[in-house]
């Protein structure tokens, strides 16, 4: 049930909201941290001095461990560290045989090289989260102390004093939370220590049956952390802000695909600025796709001739100004095939006037491409 509880703490722990973006170390960082240990029942045999195999089993209450660690973030979500750690917990229980308790404490201490890896949650598509999961794993030493006594009825009979030293391992599973405080995180994280078994030669003496030491052999050892840490990256600079944005310089504008073309009155002669800019469709006409240019000329509703000869008289001077336009494109490398001519006389005015007016921008000629 201990272990459930504290499973179930750790992991309401990980899933607590914050307020700030997750942080990936890049460069050192120290690490302390502390929690709860809980110890897996032991069971060890012993030699018993008549040739018998005395079984017992050693169980663990509550207790605590701390740990301190240096390491170095890559910036990519690996770090590795080293780590001292320190193990702590008081014994009790039935050791199987009847009648006989232990009691008494043991502690490790050592330290371990660990690999971690952070989990960056935006690659997952979880934005804006101000929580790094991380696993690892480690290897190191651990020495362990042991001073267990075994009670017959009250009397304090047996023991096993001593300290050994061997390999251990540990995985790890945790995740950090960012305080808003640049560089400090906190973290929340659940570790398996686990020890090989171990052969402990002449440590046990029965004081009521035969003082002389005994050789124990004990299992394998595991240890169940449940802990909460305060990290401080020491490189906090914030990133770089992202490159700006190149700056496209806007499409050079088209050329125009309609031109007009302005006349004296009564007249289809070419000035100069007319000239110009028929020059300039002429020029548009090779930068646009065009697959034919069509020439309109028009005049105002005056006339030298009033009436109805009048309106005939400036229908032809519509269409003279407009093979005026297009004799100087063909002048201007414009193909004669290309070119539509019509003349419309003082049909669709560009300014609306009352009758027998002249106004200057009726008597043009308008270019369009097509």
């Amino acid at each position: 049930m201990r272990l459930r509880t504290a499973l179930l703490v750790t992991t309401l722990m990980a899933a607590a909201p914050a307020a700030a973006s997750a942080t990936t170390i890049t460069g050192p960082y120290v690490d302390l941290g502390g929690g709860y240990d809980l110890t897996q029942t032991q069971h060890f045999k012993t030699n018993g001095g008549d040739g018998d195999i005395d079984r017992n089993k050693v169980g663990h209450k509550s207790g605590w461990t701390g740990y301190g660690s240096v390491g170095w973030g890559f910036g990519n979500g690996l770090r590795a560290e080293v780590e001292g750690t320190y193990l702590r917990s008081n014994l009790s229980g039935n050791t199987g045989n009847d009648g006989v308790r232990n009691k008494g404490k043991d502690s490790s201490y050592g330290g371990f090289i660990n690999a971690l890896y952070d989990f960056d949650l935006a690659k997952f598509g979880i934005n804006n989260v101000p929580v790094t999961p991380f696993i690892g794993v480690g290897a190191g030493y651990l020495w362990t102390q042991e001073h267990h006594s075994f009670t017959y009825g009250g009397d304090s009979t047996a023991g096993y004093r001593g300290t050994k030293g061997g390999f251990a391992y540990q995985a790890i599973v945790g995740a950090a939370f960012d305080t808003g405080i640049p560089g400090f995180q906190v973290t929340a994280q659940y570790r398996m220590i686990g020890q090989p078994g171990t052969f402990r030669n002449g440590q046990f003496r029965d004081e009521s049956y035969d003082p002389a030491a005994r050789d124990t052999s004990v299992d394998h050892r595991f240890n169940h952390l449940f802990m909460v840490g305060l990290r401080y990256a020491f490189d906090t600079a914030p990133p770089p802000p992202p490159p700006a944005a190149p700056i496209v310089a806007a499409p050079a504008p088209l050329p125009a695909r309609s031109y007009l073309v302005f006349f004296d009155w009564d007249k289809s002669v070419l000035s100069a600025r007319a000239r110009q800019i028929v020059a300039e469709a002429a020029q548009a006409s090779t930068h646009v796709q065009t697959t034919r240019i069509e020439v309109n000329g028009y005049t105002d509703n005056s006339a030298a001739h009033p009436g109805p000869r009048g309106e005939k008289y400036n229908l032809g001077l519509s269409l003279h100004r407009a093979e005026s336009v297009k004799a100087e494109l063909i002048h201007d490398g414009v193909p004669a095939a290309a070119i539509d001519i019509h003349g419309y006389g003082e049909a669709h005015p560009l300014v609306p006037t009352g009758p027998n007016t002249r106004e200057p921008q009726n008597r043009r000629v308008e270019i369009i491409l097509h």
